[in-house]
């Protein structure tokens, strides 16, 4: 078998050295697929993503067991500029566009680190504008006065304009409406389909992400509790009452059900 483009073997973080958030989550995700992970608030789906680009040392966190590899190289101890040029780019949660530049301004500094050129860069940043038209339309707005979903687009295509191989996606559904959720995960598989862009995406919206992805971890309380293919976790009972809404006569709704009587469920 090919070896995984990411492998996360049994990590734990802790915040504030107290505070233990993961507890021995693994997970992998081969090149060219489209890897959700799934919980609600507080289930450490962010950690998780933060743990892989090393942006938790900012949070006061830090990976205290485990170990992550990119490529089969241990990447704990890296720094985030070193994940930048291996490849691996992180969008946060919220967007973080810089509110007093423009939208190309912003799309620009995703392209800082780039040595190969500004013929180069120029062509990824047509390429952006090809997939994000609407930034395009917009390029010389200033990012403060665009829509949440046009922000979205402009963090996605700045983390783009890195060149990435991996790109790891936080919420990108959070407090945009049906629609631009759908045309932003629409976008998310045309890139990968086409440009061959791995994807780790975090995400509270189960319906939607199952659609598009390939893989899938659902995450509760710092720990992995059920994983398999999109289409298998689509079909399962229990995501189905829990996650999707979705249940048999009778069921109760997930805000309902104490979350020891899923856990011992599914790992029974």
């Amino acid at each position: 078998m090919t070896a995984p483009l990411l492998n996360v073997n049994g990590i734990e973080v802790i915040y504030n050295h107290v505070i233990l958030v993961l507890k021995g989550v693994s997970l992998q995700v081969a090149e060219g697929q489209v890897v959700a992970l799934l919980g609600g608030n507080g289930a450490g789906k962010t950690t998780t993503l933060r743990a892989v680009s090393n942006l938790l040392e900012g949070e006061r966190g830090e990976v205290t067991k485990g170990a992550i590899e990119l490529r089969g190289e241990r990447i704990e101890k890296l720094s985030t500029a070193a994940m930048v040029e291996r490849g691996v780019v992180q969008v946060m949660e919220g967007r973080h566009c810089f509110a007093h530049l423009s939208i190309e301004e912003n799309l620009m500094t995703g392209a800082y680190t780039r040595k190969d050129g500004r013929a180069a860069v120029a062509a990824t940043l047509d390429k952006v504008y090809t997939y994000f038209p609407r930034l395009k339309t917009r390029r010389s707005s200033q990012a403060a006065y665009t829509s949440g979903g046009e922000q979205q687009m402009c963090a996605i295509g700045r983390a783009l304009m890195a060149n990435p191989k991996m790109v790891l996606l936080d919420e990108p559904s959070m407090g945009l409406a049906p629609q631009i959720v759908e045309e932003v995960f629409e976008i998310v598989r045309d890139l990968n389909a086409r440009e061959g862009t791995t994807f780790l995406l975090a995400e509270q919206n189960t319906g939607m992400a199952l659609r598009y992805a390939d893989y899938g971890y659902i995450l509760e309380n710092g720990r992995v509790v059920m994983d398999g293919s999109a289409a298998d976790l689509r079909e399962n009972e229990d995501v189905k009452e829990f996650y999707l809404g979705v249940g048999g006569e009778g069921r109760r709704s997930f805000k309902d059900v104490k979350s020891y009587k899923r856990r011992k469920r599914w790992l029974a």
